[in-house]
């Protein structure tokens, strides 16, 4: 059993990496910021620690005694009107646990950061090797590389071992947000159109794992790419729809009317002052499509990962038990 620090305790992969460590006997400390996370924690016999991302106090206080720290806290949005609470948590959070983890003396910290950060050019496939294509699709992109590049010049300076994690889009039971929001609308049967592309999935229960291999077997100052699959966008609704055994075909716009569609949604909203639902970023992102190796993880920490069906039948079979998605 070991005492173990993690931040972010309450989101969805931090949520899955509790319960994984908890299952197997470790102690967990977490933080959390509001009383809701705090009880949320507590109610599942984590050891809870006030403060945020940014409080570097309230860090090293969490991760004193600690063996093994994961910074799983992060942002993960679109379409923001003002970056400054992203660039917040997903930057100086990001340093703020290096420095924390120099303090406490923890034996490694694991990063969680984002397959985005690797920056593929348009066509290309992404491994943790890959030149960055120089500029951004998003502001989640560029604040999430902003603080991958910062920890790691970070933990160089102050001699932290620290090894980041980077999953492609995660998907299984819990995730309802980001493109799992998609998957769901799609077997509702409420999303009628898309955009042809490429995504790139991870099981959350593979993704847990590749953060618990990299703190056992990474190499300080290196970073894991978290990716099982990569389908074209009717490979991957069309195993939804299967597997969920619906019939649903959305129809796929050309990109110039989704970008001037997503033009026009964005400006009505921002005059009224509403976060808009899909904005030029969202669709900008989706046009270009992910594609990963995540063959690094196999090869080098011994990830094996789950058959994309697998995580279709189990997410679909969550969603309808929690009434998000309506039966067949």
């Amino acid at each position: 059993m070991s005492r173990i620090f993690v931040t972010g305790g309450t989101g969805v992969i931090g949520r899955a990496l509790v319960a994984r460590l908890l299952e197997r006997g470790d102690e967990v400390v977490g933080l959390a910021r509001s009383d809701a996370a705090a009880q949320g924690l507590a109610a599942r016999g984590v050891e809870v620690i006030r403060g945020d991302a940014v409080d570097e106090e309230a860090l090293a206080r969490g991760m004193a005694s600690c063996e093994v720290a994961f910074g799983v806290a992060g942002v993960n949005t679109l379409c923001v009107d003002d970056e400054r609470p992203m660039r917040r948590v997903n930057v100086d959070g990001a340093v703020a646990a290096v420095r924390a983890a120099r303090r406490a003396g923890v034996r490694r910290l694991v990063h969680t950061s984002s397959a985005a950060t690797v920056g593929e050019a348009p066509g290309t496939v992404g491994s943790e090797h890959t030149p960055h294509r120089g500029w951004y699709l998003s502001t989640y992109e560029r604040t999430k590389t902003d603080g991958e590049r910062a920890a790691l010049a970070a933990a160089r300076e102050l001699g932290v071992d620290l090894v980041c994690v980077n999953p492609s889009s995660v998907q299984g039971p819990g995730r309802a947000s980001g493109t799992g929001r998609f998957l769901l609308a799609l077997l509702d049967g409420r999303l009628r159109v898309f955009v042809a592309t490429n995504v790139s999935l991870v099981d959350i229960a593979d993704c847990v794992e590749g953060h618990l291999l990299a703190a056992e077997r990474g190499v300080a100052g290196e970073r894991y790419l978290l990716s099982g699959v990569t389908m074209t966008i009717p490979e991957a609704l069309g195993l939804a729809a299967e597997v969920a055994a619906v019939t649903r075909t959305p129809r796929l716009l050309p990109a110039p009317m989704a970008t001037g569609a997503a033009a026009v949604v964005e400006h009505a909203f921002r005059l009224a002052r509403r976060p808009p639902p899909i904005c030029r970023e969202m669709v900008r992102t989706l046009l270009h499509g992910h594609r990963y190796d995540g063959s690094r993880a196999e090869r080098e920490l011994g990830l094996r990962y789950t058959d994309p069906r697998e995580t279709l039948r189990r997410t679909v079979e969550w969603a309808r038990g929690e009434g998000l998605v309506r039966r067949a």
